[in-house]
């Protein structure tokens, strides 16, 4: 009886990191408006190590256009100017010596439909992922010996409980986007 609830929780557990995952890529997609999650997972080359952009300088939004990154070594300011150009996410750096400013574009019709088809894209992934995580739970309590055929099939439908909620909270994340994206 342990080993089906474990089986469960495990596959909860799982969906629960594919929400998460999704929540943390939604982020990345902007909607109009700055924001810091937008140069999180830049990369700067400081000393012979790629380091995250936040750990080598103090990322701001002194408006909803723009981004200010206030390096702590002042040396680093060519690296960092060098890791957002890099990083393919359009913005062009301006650079004054001491502090580094992005300027958020406002987007265009055809950037916002392409901003949500990328959405809709990581939706698709985390559903798959979603699915994923209870074919394997079903494969694992087929293996199971000595368990009966009814508690087998119980612990089935509660797993497919959970992915059809798991699957409605990825549409829900999806459509709140969207919405957001689409707000001019």
């Amino acid at each position: 009886m342990g080993d089906l609830e474990m089986i469960t929780e495990m596959v909860k557990q799982e969906m629960d990191a594919a929400i998460k995952h999704l929540d943390h890529a939604f982020q990345k997609i902007r909607a109009g408006r700055a924001s810091t999650t937008m140069v999180q997972d830049v990369m700067v080359e400081y000393y012979g190590a790629p380091t995250p952009l936040s750990q080598v300088a103090n990322v701001m939004i002194p408006d909803a256009m723009t981004i200010s990154i206030q390096p702590w070594d002042k040396t680093a300011i060519g690296a960092i100017e060098k890791a957002i150009v890099n990083s393919n996410l359009g913005f062009a750096p301006m650079n004054n010596g001491e502090s580094i400013t992005l300027n958020v574009p406002p987007l265009t019709e055809e950037r916002r439909i392409q901003l949500a088809k990328n959405a809709k894209g990581e939706s698709d992934a985390t559903k798959i992922t979603i699915r994923n995580a209870r074919q394997e739970g079903m494969k694992d309590l087929r293996k199971l010996d000595g368990v009966s055929e009814d508690l087998i099939k119980d612990e089935e439908s509660k797993i497919q409980v959970l992915t059809d909620k798991f699957v409605k909270i990825c549409d829900d994340h999806l459509k709140t986007k969207e919405a957001e994206i689409m707000k001019v």
